[in-house]
């Protein structure tokens, strides 16, 4: 039987599965979902071999961590590898209406930002109390970066340089409290910028390392692979555009930006390989690249994201979006990477 393929994290202790389940839909993004519904994909995933889960305070207003908390407290703690985020502090509010970040049903809590010392170590110890978990095995430093905060991004960089939340991170790290700090960001440049400040672990990169786009590969990739930091490759669809939605970046997408994704469907159906399929596998093959997570609805949408990573590519794929320009010509291609085992999975989070 197939099993997904675990990659292991230096320093840490950590194999991380190919595919990881990104939980922010757990939270009801733009769409509500029931408490059977997030549970019953939560062990489809289990069922299926995904040993790796994400999730952050931010989704659904701590909503979230709740529902991953109570699902993987019936797991033996060392068969699984789980990620959340500082950067916000969840505050009670009772202004909070559905539809507030686009959180279909949030819980009554407001998010504040605070990178600072004490504001990572409050989040936390929050994230340890919602999830019902006396350990994390992954810290992301949330959001943080120009694309979140605009004019502010110097203050709440302020925060976690000099404020002591990437000290915070360390000490925690150091202490075994957790196993590995990162980024969990929707931009390479800071990442980069972050790399100089502190011995970073992971960068959690949504949607800045994709089909579509691979801007990041010079220079963050290549010191990512220099000094030993891994990436987790997330929002490898764009925000759906490069699985038939529209949407970019959370937005309707540009008309430039659609006539790319055009020429890369018709690329790969000369190739008779979904677009998707592509989109999935692609960001893979890079060597920082450690696992894939992927947000899913309903279990038919894991089902599928599962179907795209077994679906065969030839080289011929590659080579010919390489040849017209579509993927830059430096970028790995998937022929070097494996992303399946024929062995069942141990489920074991420790690198074997």
């Amino acid at each position: 039987m197939k099993a997904f393929a675990t990659h292991a994290l230096p320093r840490s202790g950590l194999a991380m599965t190919t595919l990881g389940l990104g939980c922010s839909q757990l939270g009801g993004l733009y769409k509500p979902m029931s408490t059977a519904e997030a549970n019953a994909l939560l062990e489809w995933a289990w069922d299926a071999g995904i040993r790796y889960f994400d999730t952050a305070p931010f989704y659904g207003y701590t909503l979230s961590e709740r529902r991953v908390g109570q699902s993987l407290q019936m797991r033996e703690r060392e068969r699984y590898v789980l990620s959340t985020k500082v950067g916000r502090l969840m505050r009670p509010d009772d202004t909070v209406q559905p539809g507030d970040d686009n959180w279909a049903q949030p819980l009554p809590f407001r998010p504040r930002f605070d990178y600072t010392f004490d504001g990572i170590m409050r989040s936390y110890e929050d994230s340890q109390q919602r999830l019902g978990m006396q350990t994390i095995d992954i810290l992301y430093v949330h959001d943080i970066g120009a694309a979140t905060h605009g004019d502010a991004h110097s203050r709440y960089w302020e925060q976690l340089t000099r404020g002591g939340g990437f000290r915070a991170l360390a000490e925690l790290r150091d202490s075994h409290a957790i196993s590995a700090i990162g980024l969990g960001v929707n931009e390479w440049q800071v990442a980069v910028d972050s790399m100089q400040e502190a011995d970073l672990d992971l960068v959690m990169l949504a949607g800045r390392y994709t089909l579509l786009e691979q801007e990041a590969l010079s220079p963050l990739l290549d010191q990512c692979v220099s000094n030993g930091v891994r990436i987790v490759a997330g929002g490898v669809f764009n925000s759906g555009v490069l699985v038939g939605n529209g949407k970019f970046n959370y937005a309707d997408a540009p008309p430039e930006v659609a006539r790319k994704v055009a020429r890369l469907a018709d690329a790969c159906a000369k190739f008779e390989v979904p677009l998707a399929a592509a989109a999935l596998q692609f960001p893979l093959a890079h060597p920082a690249v450690v696992s894939c997570v992927v947000g899913a609805r309903s279990i038919e949408q894991l089902q599928k994201n599962i179907a795209w990573l077994e679906t065969p590519v030839p080289p011929e794929l590659w080579q010919a979006l390489q040849h017209e320009g579509l993927i830059a010509g430096s970028a790995p291609v998937p022929e070097a990477r494996s992303f399946f085992t024929t062995d069942q999975p141990s489920g074991d989070r420790q690198a074997q």
